[in-house]
This record gives C-alpha cells, sequence and structure tokens, in this order.
C-alpha cells in the first residue's frame, strides 16, 4: 500500500523542474511512511512513497522495465492478490522477473497485454504507468473503488495523485472551490468524478484513463451487470462461502504483521473465522490472528442508542473473539479526546474534505494509529451490507417507495451541516437530476418482478455511491496512520455473484444478510449470527455532546464559516441540552466544525 503521483507535460520538460515532483511526493508520505523515490523524463515525472508490505527489499519504485534506458515506468499502490498465479502465466510467455513483489507483476503484465492488463488483475489498486515509447501515461482504478486516484490538468497535460494534497503541491494548482463543489460535497450523493475541488476529478472506479498528444480517453473496464441467476438456495449459500472462503484466504499474505478488525457484528466475525482458520492451516494449530475492536470510556453506562445504533458493540468483540481464539484487544477511547482540535484537523487534512462523522471518523483515526503499533495490515468487512442486502433502506417499505437515494432518508438535510440559503446552490434540484441518472444507469433484466426491479436499484445505488465513501474514509484514516486496510468482501467475483442473486434468496427468511447467516454457520457464536445490524460505534458520553456544541459556538464567529453555514437551523443545536442532542443534529454541529477546520489549513479561493 503506497501513494502515487505525477505530472506529464508536453509543453514543458519536467527533469528541469525536479522539486515539483519532490513536493508532491513528500505531501504522501503519511500514506507510504517507509521509503519513497522520484523518477525524471523528458515528458514525465513520477513519485511514488512506499508502505512496504510484500517483498521488502525487492519491491522499491518508481519501478521500470529496465536499469538503463527504460521503456515503462510504474507508479503503483494496492495489492494484487493473484499475483503468483500471474507471474507464472508471465514466465510462461517469456518475461523474466527480478524481485518477488506484485509490483513487478504489474509491470511485466502491462508489457504483455497494455491497457488490458486490468482485466488480468485482481485486488484492489491505483496505478500510473508511463510508456516512455508511445509517450502515454495510463492510470488505473480497480473496479469498486478501494484505492484512490486524482487527476486535474496542468499546462500541456494532467497531473495525478493518491489524495488531491499532492496535486496542491504542483504550482498550477490551487485548492479552489465554486458552487458545483459544495452541491457535490454536501448533497451526500457520493458521485465519483467530480470532487469538491474545482478542476480535481476521481478516475472512475473499474476505470481507466489514457493520455498522449491526441489528448485524454477514459473508458470503464468493468462494471455491474444484470444477468439470470442459475443457482438454487443451497448451492447459492455453498458459493457465497466459496467466494467469501477464497477471498479472505487471497487476502491474508503479507511480510509484515496483520490483524482483523472485529466489531462483534456478523461481517467482521466471519472474516475473522476464516483468517483465523486459515493462518492455523499455514502456520499450525497454535496460530493466533490479532484482533481489534473500538469502545469508548463509559460507553456501556451512557449508551442510550440512536437511529443506527441498537446494542453496545464490546461484548459481542469480546465473545467473538474468544469463539474464534483471537488474541483480541478492545482499545477504550476517552470521549473528550475525540473533541482535541489537533486530532480533527488531523483528520480533516486525511480526507482533504469537510465532509465526515465527526466523532466517528476521529475514532478510526486514532483507532488506526493504535494498531500500527504493532500490525500493518488489517482486514475489514467493509461492503457486506451492500453486497449481501444488510441496510435497513433494503427492508424499509418508506425508503423502498421514496424516489430518492435511500440513504438520504437518514443522512440527508437533516443530518448534513445546513448551508447558507443565500448561497442558492439547489441542491434540490441537484439531488433529483443526479437521482433520475443514477436509476436509469441500473442494468436490468427483462421480466423481473416490480420488488426484484426494486431491490436491483437499491443494490446498484448501495455498491456505486454509497459503498464509495466508505472506501474513501477507510483508505484515508487508515493511510494517513500508515496503515494498510484490505477489504476482502470487494472481491468482484463476489459482488458480482451478489448482484445476479435474487432478492428471494438475498431475504429468504425474511431478515437482513440471509445469505451470510447462513453461509456462516458454525463460524461464529450464535448470538453473532443473529444480532441486528449495528453501524460504527459513536461516542454517547453527555460531555462529548457539550465539549462539540462548544466548539461549533468557536468555529460560527468566523465570518468565512457563517457565510457557508445556516445559523438559524444550527443555533436549535447548540441550545439543546447536551444528554438530549440527537445524532443527525450533532452531525450538524460535527460538520461546521471540520468546515472550520478545512477552511483554515486549505484557504481555498471560494468561487461561489
Amino acid at each position: 500500500m503506497c501513494g502515487i503521483t505525477g505530472w506529464v507535460s508536453f509543453h514543458q520538460d519536467p527533469r528541469t523542474q525536479a522539486p515539483v515532483i519532490e513536493a508532491m511526493t513528500a505531501a504522501l508520505t503519511p500514506r507510504g511512511p517507509d521509503a519513497g523515490g522520484v523518477w525524471l523524463g523528458r515528458r514525465a515525472a513520477i513519485g511514488h512513497r512506499r508502505l512496504a508490505v510484500l517483498d521488502i527489499a525487492g519491491g522499491v519504485q518508481p519501478m521500470t522495465d529496465r536499469p538503463d534506458a527504460p521503456t515503462t515506468v510504474l507508479t503503483y499502490s494496492g495489492e494484487i492478490y493473484n499475483h503468483h498465479a500471474l507471474r507464472a502465466q508471465l514466465r510462461g510467455l517469456g518475461h523474466e522477473f527480478r524481485t518477488r513483489s506484485d509490483t513487478e507483476v504489474v509491470l511485466r503484465a502491462y508489457a504483455e497485454w497494455g491497457e488490458e492488463v486490468a482485466d488480468h488483475l485482481d485486488g484492489m489498486f491505483a496505478f500510473a504507468v508511463w510508456d516512455e515509447r508511445a509517450h502515454r501515461l495510463l492510470l488505473v482504478r480497480d473496479r469498486l473503488g478501494v484505492k484512490p486516484l486524482f487527476w486535474a490538468e496542468v499546462d500541456g497535460g494532467l497531473a495525478f495523485a493518491s489524495e488531491p494534497k499532492a496535486l496542491f503541491a504542483h504550482p498550477e494548482l490551487r485548492p479552489r472551490v465554486d458552487a458545483d463543489g459544495l452541491r457535490e460535497a454536501y448533497s451526500l450523493l457520493f458521485t465519483t468524478g467530480p470532487t469538491v475541488w474545482s478542476g480535481v476529478r476521481e478516475v472512475e472506479p473499474g476505470g481507466l484513463f489514457l493520455l498522449d498528444r491526441d489528448g485524454i480517453r477514459e473508458r470503464r473496464y468493468w462494471e455491474l451487470e444484470a444477468e439470470a441467476h442459475p443457482d438454487d438456495r443451497d448451492a447459492t449459500v455453498a458459493r457465497v462461502h466459496d467466494l467469501v472462503s477464497t477471498a479472505a484466504r487471497a487476502q491474508l499474505e503479507a511480510d509484515v504483521p496483520l490483524c482483523s478488525l472485529l466489531s462483534g457484528g456478523i461481517d467482521s466475525t466471519v472474516l475473522t473465522a476464516l483468517l483465523a482458520d486459515e493462518l492455523r492451516l499455514r502456520e499450525g494449530p497454535g496460530a493466533r490472528i490479532r484482533s481489534y475492536a473500538v469502545d469508548y470510556r463509559d460507553q456501556a453506562e451512557s449508551f442510550t442508542g440512536d437511529v443506527l445504533r441498537t446494542g453496545h458493540d464490546t461484548p459481542y468483540a469480546t465473545e467473538a473473539g474468544a469463539f474464534l481464539g483471537t488474541d483480541h484487544s478492545t482499545v477504550v477511547l476517552d470521549p473528550r479526546a475525540l473533541l482535541d482540535p489537533e486530532h480533527r484537523k488531523a483528520v480533516v487534512m486525511a480526507r482533504d474534505s469537510p465532509i465526515g462523522v465527526g466523532d466517528m471518523d476521529t475514532s478510526l483515526y486514532l483507532l488506526f494509529g493504535e494498531i500500527r503499533k504493532h500490525s500493518t495490515v488489517a482486514l475489514s468487512g467493509e461492503a457486506a451490507d451492500e453486497v449481501f442486502g444488510g441496510y435497513p433502506w433494503f427492508h424499509n417499505p418508506r425508503a423502498l417507495a421514496a424516489p430518492t437515494f435511500p440513504w438520504l432518508l437518514v443522512t440527508g438535510d437533516e443530518a448534513a451541516m445546513p448551508l447558507n440559503p443565500e448561497l442558492d446552490l439547489r441542491i434540490g434540484e441537484f439531488r433529483d437530476d443526479t437521482y433520475r441518472s443514477a436509476r436509469a444507469a441500473v442494468p436490468h433484466l427483462d421480466g423481473e418482478t416490480p420488488t426484484e426491479h426494486r431491490q436491483r436499484e437499491m443494490q446498484h445505488f448501495s455498491l456505486t455511491r454509497w459503498l464509495r465513501q466508505l472506501l474513501h474514509r477507510k483508505d484515508r484514516l487508515s493511510m494517513a496512520q500508515g496503515l494498510e486496510v484490505r477489504v476482502p468482501y470487494c472481491d468482484h467475483r463476489l459482488v458480482e455473484y451478489a448482484f445476479t442473486t435474487p432478492w428471494t434468496l438475498k431475504n429468504f427468511d425474511g431478515r437482513e444478510k440471509s445469505l451470510l447467516r447462513a453461509a456462516a454457520t458454525g463460524l461464529a457464536p450464535d448470538s453473532v449470527l443473529h444480532r441486528p445490524k449495528n453501524h460504527y460505534p459513536a461516542t454517547h458520553h453527555p460531555d462529548y455532546n457539550r465539549g462539540l456544541q462548544n466548539l461549533a459556538r468557536d468555529t460560527l464567529a468566523d465570518d468565512t464559516v457563517r457565510s457557508l453555514a445556516d445559523e438559524t437551523r444550527l443555533k436549535p443545536c447548540l441550545d439543546t441540552p447536551p444528554g438530549q442532542l440527537e445524532w443527525g443534529h450533532r452531525l450538524r454541529l460535527e460538520r461546521v466544525v471540520d468546515l472550520a477546520l478545512w477552511l483554515d489549513h486549505y484557504q481555498p479561493e471560494l468561487a461561489l
């Protein structure tokens, strides 16, 4: 796992501006604390920061196809889980290898298949290949968008990076926000492509991007398709078990300490069970995988529940760890530490965005910092809800009937920080237009029942929008601590299979995640298997609410913040007794505090 960056210009010679690529690369140091390097050519400058996970000695980057007079230069972030099979295949085709890294597999695969290279890769990745012979840049992003990749045009070409902050180290690019950017950020639609930053765009998940003297070309090499499902219930359950098991086993490889995130929910428990079993097969019956959960001091006493949380996680995580035989730890955070301005600033800088989820971001950042003291790689249960239909909106009649993205019923205007109405952003119209376009893009089968038709839309929205912001959150906050997080439920074969599976099978017992629960029989305690859906924990301590209200009051003293925020709608949140502050109203305050930190750090030009 690493940070990648670079720039290409057909009007300038990057070799005369080495400090530019050095500054861009240095901006990504938290993503790659172990090493860094740059490569300079007549038309391209390529940078890399490395978090060493596989082949510590051999995987140095940027990597070239040959030491002298290279024709191909690669900067790569991620993990290719089928790199052993690809290496054997490429050797059979005549390729020779200098290292045992998966990075070199990508390099040789490009030499063999060119821009079709992505079709051969299983994993999470974002990479750039500069082809010296063709004077062509290729940018590629993995199918689900686990690894980020951004770009912006510069004179005679473009710059790219794992995070926008590295782009802003280029002298031609400055932080600038216009009305379109605010709409993208605060509409909570999670569109991939445009960003909050004017002129900065993302490479689409499952997308590739080509730049040469003829200009820019983009295309998708992968997207979800609707196909007839061939299996009955028993065969489907067995296939789900095989796909989840295969993904977990493939992602256990590392040359550094590895652990699992174990919340006590079904997703993380099933994943940890499979990892623990595989580790014992590889290393012997006494092998134990480390597992981690997060909690807050006094949470057991102060927990009250809210729209997203039905119970306290820690007892379930502890029980799951004992059942699975893991080396389990609970990282207990003081709720007041989540108010520390330095912690909050670090989170906003990691995100490059004013939009987050407050204490849940800060606690995740601090959790990852604790885990990084012992492990370099962690495996996480992200995407199981999207894949198997775990969210309330798959089951709630109101959400199913609503002509909008379903999460907006929970995290829409009532949870987003309200913007000053004088900005006239027309977010409602923007949401309606985006929803119509998103719905039109969902693939369907002829003859689907109305229920199947609607559930396929719900899953498509969840996988192509909601999941993307969760993956951004997990990537940015983990990499800010130099920790790699892998997400086996994002295996594209599992996602494809689940997308073709009818809702009648996904919901065969009338509950969420029916297929995963059936496939997991015997892998987890019954209490975990039959536990209702619970979201990532938030602190419920009144002292946190009181401190947040004080921070928000101080924040609203700033003229720029007041010009963007709707004080009329924020005032009731400030006046509510701390013990009675609802989660959605608290999130308004979280986001106005983060807005102030974001404005202070980036000093963006506001073109509104």
